[in-house]
């Protein structure tokens, strides 16, 4: 993207500030944003307050390495599961969010719910507090999606029109074709 994705604009705002409005919802107590390359930058651009931030010093490795920072940071908080939301899937809305955690809570309490687009699945990702184990030691390679193929029976999927679960805006070509659908 030539920039940090947190910080790419989308509609007069960033990446991250599209994320973090989403998730707003009474059943999310508490939120962290995992940052690594780039990380003073963001938290001046987007004036985060320190007692979100999570830094992860191994942001190469990946998305999983991000994860796992999160979960770490928040192993000693009660927490009934974990709403992932990458920064490069900007465009959720809050009412898919509140269908994901209505999902969640819901009499059958599946361990993990995905947003499906046109049978597809997407993101974010709920995982319960029974899963951040798996987690945490899941292979670099595959990532979380080795702990949804262990689990692919306990999935529920919440089926939404908002193609935003899938659009992954990792590159130029991807924001531009976003850019001129919306």
């Amino acid at each position: 993207m030539g920039t940090s994705k947190a910080l790419v604009d989308f509609r007069g705002k960033p990446f991250l500030a599209h994320v973090l409005d989403a998730a707003q919802h009474p059943e999310i107590g508490l939120v962290r944003v995992v940052l690594g390359a780039g990380d003073a930058e963001i938290r001046r651009a987007l004036k985060l307050p320190v007692d979100i931030v999570v830094l992860n010093s191994d942001w190469q490795r990946g998305q999983l390495s991000s994860i796992q920072a999160a979960l770490r940071a928040l192993d000693a908080v009660a927490l009934d599961g974990i709403l992932l939301c990458p920064v490069d899937h900007p465009l959720i809305s809050r009412s898919l969010v509140a269908s994901l955690v209505n999902a969640f809570y819901s009499d059958a309490r599946p361990p993990i719910v995905v947003p499906t687009f046109r049978k597809r699945r997407g993101h974010p990702v709920i995982f319960a507090r029974a899963l951040f184990r798996e987690l945490l030691i899941a292979p670099a390679d595959e990532g979380a999606r080795s702990v949804v193929w262990a689990h692919v029976r306990e999935v529920a999927e919440v089926p939404t029109e908002e193609e935003g679960v899938v659009l992954n805006l990792n590159d130029p070509d991807a924001l531009r074709r976003a850019q001129n659908e919306r």
